[in-house]
């Protein structure tokens, strides 16, 4: 059968699908998901129904971590032709992170686009080398496959002007110090199943709240603003990433710490946010729920915070506020987050339902609250899918 499969790589993991391909529309077969690579990876993989089918752990203890994400790939590949060969692989969509003002829409990648692609990576770093690193190994392991790119700047590509602009010499944003946003995979799927329910025509700001997070403003499906920017860098603190910061620090930094580049970048991407702000103790938000330390405590209040004040900013942008969604492994999964920041945003009129919050359950608003609150699961390897049998149809 037809089939289509998707690769979405980080740093240290990578999540894979399996579609096959039914009235031309993306079928969800199989899920894939490897995580901790570069120290002790783990695979596991669910049917469409999610169930749990494999659940191991893998010996890459004599791999090379440059050549962990390509073992990830033959794991994948491998499994694929053990117990699903009667899947026809006819595309491999890949996320990358930044398109720049290049990409606004996927495309099959080439040669010529890979380099183009790789004077993103000083605006992605934690990213886009992973990204592009496996479209290469796809393209080796199969090199008749097309390979699409799907990138998350695009659904942020017609923000108006002032959204994208720094208040820098013109000449700069020409060259392209811009604010793009990302997640757009994500916002985009969100969008689409508000479109489902009947409520996509609703002033909405969507979170994508986890490791890796960002809000985003949308008004008539499109990206109003966005709370990341030129890098992933902007916005509430995340796991690992400082979030927005006073650029005069990384002045102190480099002129009285005599911090370079190098570790500057460092400790923006890898030592900081939930991170740095506990003390050292986790980049993992249930652990920090579940800690009895005070550092632990100040990372979770300082995410809600930044979240609450984030949506009053976005807020502002739309002119007013009339939905929102929480997506992400912590929007989707953490009653104690979502409750936490709406209950800064009770002056937006937004009241929780407690019972409906526990649950988990979609609406967790109450029927009085001026502000639908949603909790809508993200699936940004549908996305993958979709767009791949766009680019080729």
């Amino acid at each position: 059968m037809s089939s289509i499969l998707t690769v979405n790589g980080g740093s240290s993991s990578l999540k894979s699908a399996l579609y096959k391909v039914v009235a031309d529309q993306p079928e969800l077969h199989y899920n894939f998901k490897l995580s901790n690579i570069l120290a002790q990876p783990r695979a596991q993989i669910k049917d469409a129904d999610g169930n749990l089918i494999t659940d191991l752990k893998l010996d890459f203890a004599a791999i090379d971590e440059s050549g962990r994400h390509q073992a990830c790939l033959d794991f994948i590949f491998a499994w694929i032709n053990s117990h699903a060969h009667e899947h026809k692989l006819t595309a491999i969509s890949h996320r990358v992170v930044h398109g720049g003002e290049r990409y606004s829409q996927p495309v099959e990648v080439c040669d010529q686009q890979l380099e183009q692609l790789r004077e993103y990576i000083p605006l992605a770093p934690l990213h886009q080398p992973y990204n592009l690193k496996l479209i290469e190994a796809c393209h080796a392991l199969l090199p008749e496959i097309p390979q699409v790119a799907c990138f998350d700047t695009m659904f942020h590509s017609q923000m108006p002007l002032e959204a994208k602009q720094f208040a820098l010499p013109r000449e700069m944003y020409d060259e392209g110090i811009r604010r793009y946003g990302f997640h757009g995979l994500s916002y985009e799927y969100i969008y689409r199943q508000l479109e489902q329910r009947d409520c996509a025509q609703l002033n909405t700001i969507v979170g994508h709240l986890g490791a890796g997070a960002s809000l985003c403003a949308i008004k008539e499906g499109l990206s109003i603003t966005s709370t990341m920017g030129f890098t992933a860098l902007d916005g509430p603190p995340m796991g690992t990433r400082c979030g927005a910061i006073d650029p005069g620090v990384l002045l102190y930094l480099m002129r009285e710490k005599a911090m370079d580049v190098d570790a500057i970048e460092k400790l923006l991407y890898k030592k900081s946010g939930w991170l740095g702000v506990s003390g050292g103790l986790t980049s993992e938000m249930a652990e920090l729920l579940a800690s009895d330390s005070q550092q632990a405590r100040e990372a979770v209040n300082l995410f809600c915070y930044r979240v609450a004040r984030e949506i009053g900013s976005l807020g502002a942008a739309l002119e007013g506020i009339e939905q929102l969604v929480f997506t992400g492994g912590v929007g989707e999964n953490s009653a104690e987050i979502r409750s936490l920041v709406c209950q800064r945003s009770r002056w937006l009129g937004i009241e929780i339902d407690d019972a409906a919050n526990r649950a988990n359950a979609e609406i967790i608003s109450t029927p009085g609250s001026r502000v639908c609150v949603r909790v809508i699961a993200t699936d940004e390897e549908q996305m993958l899918a979709q767009h791949a049998l766009e680019v080729l149809e």
